[in-house]
C-alpha cells in the first residue's frame, strides 16, 4: 500500500509465474501443464464469472422449491404428515428442541442463503476496480468455500432418521423431494464457489494502482 491507499500488488503473473489451480503448485508461465499433477495451466480463467453466475442461479433455483415442498414425509398407522424445513424446525422449538432446532435453522437457512449473498457480492465486486483490502475478500471466498459442505446436515438427518425409522412397523420416515432440491442447492452453490477466480480481486486492486 502506498501513501495513497492503494495497493500495489506482486502478482504472480507480474513475476512470470503461474499458479496451478488444482494443486497449488507454482510454476513458469510458460509451462503449458502443471510440473506436479498435470493439469492445464492458465494464468486467468475467461469463464470464470459466467460458471460462477451459471452454478449460481442454478443453486437459486433449486432452494427455492426445498424450502416450499415436504423435506419429510411421516406415515403413521395409514396417516401420512408432511414437514418443510421450516416445519420441522418449528416442530422442533415446540418440543423444546431449541439446540437441534437452531443447529437446523443454522445449516439449512442462514447458511445457504449467506452463502447466495456472499458470492454475488464477490461476483460483483470483482466487476470492476474496487478499494476494497484484499484480505477481507479473500477470507470472506475461503469462509464461503469451508462452509459450503456443512449446509448438508439436514440431508443427513433426513437419512438417518430414514433409515432408522423404517425398521419401526407402526411408523415409516421417507424423504421428500425437498430434499432433493435441498441437496441440489448445495452442490450448485458448492461449484459456484469452486467457478470463482480469487485472482479476479488482485486484478482489479492492480487496475487501480495503474490509473
Amino acid at each position: 500500500m502506498d501513501g495513497s491507499g492503494r495497493f500495489h500488488a506482486l502478482t504472480a503473473r507480474d513475476a512470470g509465474l503461474v499458479g496451478c489451480r488444482t494443486c497449488t503448485r507454482v510454476n513458469e508461465a510458460g509451462a503449458e501443464r502443471c510440473v506436479r499433477c498435470g493439469e492445464r495451466l492458465a494464468s486467468r480463467d475467461p469463464t470464470s464469472m459466467q460458471k460462477v453466475w451459471a452454478w449460481w442461479i442454478a443453486g437459486l433455483l433449486f432452494y427455492i422449491p426445498a424450502n416450499i415442498w415436504p423435506m419429510l414425509i411421516t406415515s403413521t398407522v395409514g396417516r401420512a404428515e408432511e414437514a418443510t424445513i421450516i416445519g420441522g424446525v418449528i416442530d422442533l422449538a415446540n418440543l423444546g428442541a431449541y439446540g437441534v432446532a437452531f443447529i437446523v435453522f443454522f445449516a439449512s437457512v442462514i447458511i445457504p442463503v449467506g452463502k447466495f449473498i456472499a458470492i454475488a457480492w464477490l461476483a460483483l465486486i470483482v466487476r470492476k476496480p474496487h478499494g476494497h483490502k484484499p484480505g477481507p475478500l479473500l477470507h470472506l471466498f475461503e469462509f464461503v468455500e469451508f462452509i459450503g459442505r456443512w449446509s448438508m446436515i439436514d440431508v443427513f438427518v433426513v437419512a438417518i432418521l430414514a433409515a432408522l425409522v423404517q425398521f419401526d412397523l407402526l411408523a415409516t420416515i421417507n424423504p421428500g423431494i425437498a430434499a432433493v432440491c435441498f441437496a441440489l442447492s448445495v452442490i450448485f452453490t458448492m461449484l459456484s464457489a469452486m467457478s470463482f477466480d480469487s485472482r479476479a480481486i488482485w486484478d482489479r486492486i492492480e487496475t487501480i494502482a495503474d490509473d
